[in-house]
């Protein structure tokens, strides 16, 4: 909220730009609304639909809670929406597409938990208010009535609309019962912060340090789908502190406050961890079709090998040898943790095994032979390498720096210039399978794989090849192999 607004202009200003937006739904709404009406049913947009109503960047989710009972969800949806399923029937929720909407419609709920896992006894509520009450926070806590012909009333027991003009993240009853009640609820904080831009609420900072531990009850399923969230929002770099400030970190991904390492007087060195969050920010500027997990994964855990590698030098230096082998492998185990996707670890530990290979480019030394080692090495990463080696630079000294851009612009082109000459995104030998087993006189088997390998390799070293030449050269090794 800037300086020269009142708070009720501002809410003025919100809650109108939030009206101009329901608006525009007005054909999904007030038929959904005209349903409900008409068996004398009560029908809300909740939670996180009317905060991005609010702040104006509403998609096409819709979610809704009701009076009515599942099964007579279900009966009012059946003849109006477009496909209808009761996956999370018996949760009291109802879920249907109509047109581009995706809707979901809960029985107003007033759950209680055991404390153990998070899953609730599902028990159902009489009022709106019983059941916003229950919910994560209280900008998730707001509701609009739904009716006919437009009918709409902005409802906000909680406060919701005071926390989210003053950015706060904050809960309806006391933190540390709705964290114990679900402790997801913590990261999800932490992932507001990154989202929204807004800060935690002292209490709400507090009850997370207290309680981080709590998150071990949850899965790592889940704590992955959050985290992924924080990482592609606006500003991750304030999510990811938040994790760490707390103690949240320690039970997603302890490795980042793990590169906060002790700078002394005699070893000084970088802050591993604020340059981490820097080549994050500075790989984020650099995307160009939208937010990349893939891309600022590997920037946020780049350098996580650092502290098991970290070495004092004679004279004050500090070392961090073969740290990307190490991050590389660290990254694999963490990642596989939180089960991501075997792709995703693959591609994320493979940045990170690369990130640090530029470096040894110095002015342009490496041959032909190690420019496509790169980029084969890099495969289709290497859009991703690009960046993620550019924001590796979080130098000072704007001398440097240039020089380090230069370099890898140096680089890039002569990339280029052999892509031109050669066929760089498929470097493959010069002979097949097939040609390799005819003129050397063997069947399918293991000398076929080695045979095939020193090919490759010779392609990389030299180039294509004339067919003549590499037969020659493939003849030659395996003369040499039966010695």
């Amino acid at each position: 909220m800037t300086d020269d607004v009142s708070a009720p202009d501002r809410r003025t200003e919100l809650l109108a730009g939030a009206a101009v937006t329901l608006s525009g739904l007005s054909e999904v709404l007030d038929e959904l609304g005209g349903l409900f009406a008409a068996r004398d049913r009560m029908l809300y947009l909740v939670g996180g639909s009317v905060r991005d109503a609010v702040l104006g960047r509403l998609g096409s989710d819709l979610d809704f809670t009701t009076d009515a009972r599942p099964d007579e969800v279900q009966d009012l949806l059946g003849g109006w929406a477009d496909t209808v399923w009761d996956t999370g029937i018996a949760f009291g929720t109802v879920s249907a597409v109509r047109g581009p909407h995706e809707i979901e419609i809960t029985t107003f709920r007033a759950d209680q938990y055991d404390r153990v896992s998070r899953n609730p006894e599902v028990t159902y509520g009489e009022d709106l208010e019983s059941d916003l009450v229950r919910r994560d926070f209280r900008i998730n806590a707001m509701a609009v009535r739904i009716g006919p012909d437009g009918d709409r009333e902005f409802c906000d027991p909680m406060g919701g609309m005071d926390d989210l003009l003053a950015g706060v993240i904050d809960t309806p009853g006391t933190p540390a019962d709705s964290f114990g009640d679900d402790p997801l609820r913590m990261l999800r904080a932490a992932r507001f912060v990154s989202q929204l831009g807004f800060r935690l609420h002292p209490r709400v900072h507090d009850a997370m340090v207290a309680m981080a531990g709590e998150l071990a009850r949850i899965t790592p399923e889940r704590i992955r789908t959050e985290l992924d969230k924080l990482v592609l929002g606006t500003d991750p770099l304030a999510g990811i502190d938040v994790m760490c400030e707390t103690g949240l970190a320690e039970y997603v991904l302890p490795e980042v406050p793990a590169m906060k390492l002790e700078i002394d007087e005699h070893h000084q060195h970088k802050d591993v961890y604020w340059h981490s969050l820097t080549v994050l920010r500075q790989a984020i500027e650099r995307e160009d079709d939208g937010p990349d997990l893939v891309l600022r994964l590997a920037a946020l855990l780049h350098d996580i090998g650092k502290p098991a590698t970290k070495r004092n030098e004679p004279g004050g230096g500090v070392s961090f040898h073969h740290h990307e082998v190490v991050g590389a492998k660290m990254t694999r185990k963490r990642m596989r943790a939180l089960r991501y996707p075997k792709q995703t670890i693959e591609d994320v530990s493979r940045l990170v095994y690369l990130h640090l290979r530029f470096h040894g480019y110095g002015s342009g030394e490496w041959t032909d032979s190690a420019v496509r080692r790169y980029v084969t090495d890099a495969g289709d990463l290497l859009p991703r390498l690009h960046k993620l080696v550019r924001a590796d630079s979080t130098t000072r000294n704007r001398r440097r720096a240039r020089a380090l851009q230069n370099r890898y612009d140096d680089l890039e082109r002569r990339i280029e210039r052999i892509r031109q000459a050669e066929d760089l995104a498929r470097v493959r030998p010069d002979l097949d399978g097939n040609a390799i087993m005819e003129l050397l006189g063997i069947g399918p088997g293991p000398d076929v794989g080695k045979a095939w390998k020193f090919l490759k390799d010779l392609r990389l070293d030299r180039g294509p090849l004339p067919r003549e030449e590499a037969e020659a050269a493939l003849l030659q090794w395996w003369s040499a192999q039966q010695e």
